[in-house]
């Protein structure tokens, strides 16, 4: 029986017990006295009756107040403050319940938190000893996340139904690079703890290589490893080797597959490379095929028929100098056509060019004993070389100075132009011929006890660059300048950054090697499911009038952890005129959303971020109904069920003043950051929401359709949008 009821109860019995007595006993007069004395009481009592009903009407109010301020005081006071103590229990342990209302109830108050100050000494002292307990597995764990996050290759755990539960860096970068249409909004949708790695590689392919692994397993193979290519969406090709992870704890169970591991590596430049360099190849054989059988004619003529006449002989050598000729156009032309797929059998990689000047400076300064400076160096130039050639040739033309012209200081200057990048090594002194910088570029390269049998112009010729002297002659100085091709955007290493997370991102879950995967069943514990929050910032509060979305953000919390790092940030432009008055809650402005997607294009995206998930909001009615007009517009419908923040809260809070975002959090102990922004509501809503949870399982709500029959039976569930 809830309050509300009670309080109808409480009225009826007290207007029972003032009006019931005085009707008992008027019947019971009026049933004994004889029909004269019934007039006479008729004629005494007629002309009082007002007074009287007015007197019992003025007292039943009376007594309605008293009864209304005891049961508020009392019996809601007590039922708020039941609240408040499982939100210490289970929520947030620093709430503590406001000492308010009678006596008797501040009491109460002040020894409940007496109670929670000591419990929460104990509790102190448990974590603390479960955190000792836990370090050594956590140190673990983390080594092997850090690991995992350095690996210069893109790695990816899965659990047998294909699940993701760990994955590193490069494979995020990766797989974010192999986005195309919707997926590539907002970072893309293709990778993510829980999410399926079918949605990335085909599911047969998995299936075979996980097959050939079993087999492998049961012939006892020492290594179960299994290699296939495929096809990307976008039609790149991807080399995968899968390796199993072998069920562990139980000996009949040591040779059974708990997972796999994938490391995936992305060949189409390379195959690219090498279809150019059999191009090179089948260009140089028909070419010079044909030149090579009349060289050999002419040649044999000339020595089979040493006394021909002088112009048949002139002639043979023609044909001989023409075929050179034409092998040595032809040659020259092959090589300038595909001299950037000959040069990539150098082993060359992503550098900073700051990094190559740093070790070039210790090892002059250390094995030259020259002073070195830099200047005009731009830090954000990154080349694509092999560095410790680079570095030996920098110090082999230091060394060469010094020998020749007793420099005494060298200075450094880097420049990025266009794709190319000018590395220049400077000094003041004596100008040199070319002669002698020829000499320098072809000779075998050597520095003190090392050699090389590299010469100067062969490093520069494999890095794809040029090499040059020039003379400063205002300030009476000459460097050599090294012309060297810069690292393509798409192959720096990129690093992201999070203005909200310090530390560095997880990206994994080992918990998830005992899910398995299951469509959304509402009769599933809520603990056990993954959702997506979400939040949109609109130009207005009137969806059906005409308002438009501006901004969705939102969120993943795959079992029980709200992973901030799998996100979705998009502004959308809404084709209109931001209000002022919305820009100063929002701070969005008309110049932030101008020119970016519109909602056509970014619906889609936002459709696949949260495929296969639970959607949560506060106050979803709202954003769902905007989500709900432009159905016919994207073609787009959002069928999941969905959780409201504002109703959980009423359903766990009925007693609570709000169930506004800023009070729940609050109330839960839940530090808000970036309010009235997209993405930043949807974390304060997912923290709020896993807050929940268990406040939830304590009423007895642990499924999904248990949540949403309770919501639905809230006051709140019937506002409409």
């Amino acid at each position: 029986m809830n309050a509300r009821t009670r309080f109808v109860i409480s009225v009826i019995i007290l207007g029972l017990l003032m009006t019931g007595p005085f009707m008992i006993t008027a019947l019971l007069i009026w049933a004994g006295a004889q029909a004269g004395e019934q007039a006479l009481l008729i004629q005494l009592i007629l002309p009082h009756l007002s007074l009287g009903a007015l007197m019992t009407t003025f007292g039943f109010v009376l007594g309605l107040l008293i009864i209304r301020y005891l049961f508020r005081q009392y019996v809601q006071g007590l039922l708020k403050m039941v609240e408040n103590l499982r939100l210490m229990l289970s929520a947030n342990r620093n709430f503590r319940v406001t000492a308010e209302g009678p006596p008797e109830v501040q009491l109460l108050a002040q020894a409940t938190n007496d109670l929670a100050q000591q419990r929460d000494g104990l509790m102190d002292d448990v974590e603390a000893q479960i955190a000792a307990a836990k370090a050594s597995v956590e140190e673990e764990k983390n080594r092997l996340a850090a690991l995992m996050s350095e690996l210069a290759q893109a790695v990816v755990v899965c659990n047998l139904d294909g699940r993701i539960l760990l994955y590193n860096s490069r494979a995020r970068l990766q797989f974010r690079a192999l986005a195309l249409g919707s997926t590539a909004v907002a970072g893309g949708a293709l990778i993510g703890l829980g999410r399926s790695i079918f949605s990335i590689l085909e599911r047969n392919q998995i299936d075979h290589a996980l097959e050939v692994v079993r087999q492998r397993l049961l012939k006892g193979a020492a290594a179960a490893i299994a290699n296939f290519i495929t096809t990307a969406r976008g039609g790149q090709l991807l080399r995968v080797q899968l390796v199993p992870v072998l069920a562990t704890g139980d000996p009949l169970r040591e040779r059974e597959l708990g997972g796999y591991v994938l490391t995936v590596e992305n060949i189409t430049r390379s195959l690219e490379q090498e279809s150019r360099r059999d191009q090179v190849l089948q260009s140089l054989t028909d070419g010079s095929r044909g030149s090579l059988a009349n060289i050999r004619v002419a040649v044999g003529n000339l020595m089979d028929y040493p006394d021909m006449e002088a112009g048949i002989r002139e002639r043979f050598v023609g044909i001989i100098s023409d075929e050179v000729v034409r092998m040595s156009q032809r040659l020259d032309q092959t090589m300038s056509e595909f001299a950037d797929s000959l040069k990539t059998r150098w082993p060359l990689e992503d550098v900073q060019g700051m990094d190559i000047i740093a070790a070039a400076q210790r090892r002059i300064e250390e094995d030259l004993k020259l002073s070195t400076k830099t200047e005009e160096i731009d830090e954000a130039v990154w080349l694509r070389a092999e560095s410790f050639s680079l570095v030996f040739s920098i110090c082999f033309l230091a060394s060469r100075l010094i020998e020749h012209y007793q420099i005494r200081e060298l200075r450094f200057r880097l420049l990025p132009v266009g794709k190319l990048a000018y590395l220049d090594i400077i000094w003041a002194g004596h100008a040199m011929s070319s002669e002698t910088f020829y000499t320098w570029e072809t000779d075998a390269m050597h520095l003190a006890k090392e050699s090389s049998p590299l010469s100067l112009r062969d490093v520069i010729d494999r890095h794809g660059g040029e090499i040059w002297y020039e003379r400063e002659k205002a300030a009476h100085r000459a460097f050599f300048r090294f012309v060297l091709p810069v690292a393509s955007p798409d192959s720096v290493p990129q690093c992201e950054t999070f203005d909200d997370i310090v530390m560095r991102p997880e990206y994994y879950d080992f918990d998830l090697f005992h899910f398995r995967d299951q469509s959304i069943d509402l009769d599933r514990p809520l603990s056990d499911l993954t959702y997506t929050v979400f939040d949109t910032e609109t130009t207005g509060l009137e969806p059906a009038a005409g308002d438009e979305i501006i901004q969705i953000g939102a969120v993943r919390i795959v079992n029980g952890r709200l992973l901030r790092q799998e996100n979705f940030d998009q502004l959308v432009d809404p084709q209109c005129f931001l209000r002022p008055e919305g820009i100063r809650i929002h701070g969005i402005t008309d110049d932030m959303v101008r020119g970016q997607p519109q909602i056509d294009i970014v619906l889609p995206a936002f459709h696949d971020f949260c495929s296969d998930t639970v959607l949560v909001a506060h106050n979803a009615a709202f954003d769902m109904r905007f989500l709900q007009l432009k159905e016919p517009q994207t073609g787009v419908v959002f069928s999941q069920p969905v959780l409201d923040t504002l109703l959980l809260s009423a359903v766990l809070h009925a007693n609570q003043d709000s169930h506004q975002l800023d009070a729940i959090a609050e109330r839960l102990g839940v530090m808000i950051e970036g309010r009235h922004n997209a993405l930043g509501d949807a974390c304060t809503t997912g923290d709020v929401f896993l807050k929940m949870l268990p406040l939830l399982a304590q009423m007895g709500i642990v499924t999904l359709r248990q949540a949403l029959d309770a919501s639905e039976k809230t006051y709140f569930a019937r506002v409409k949008y």
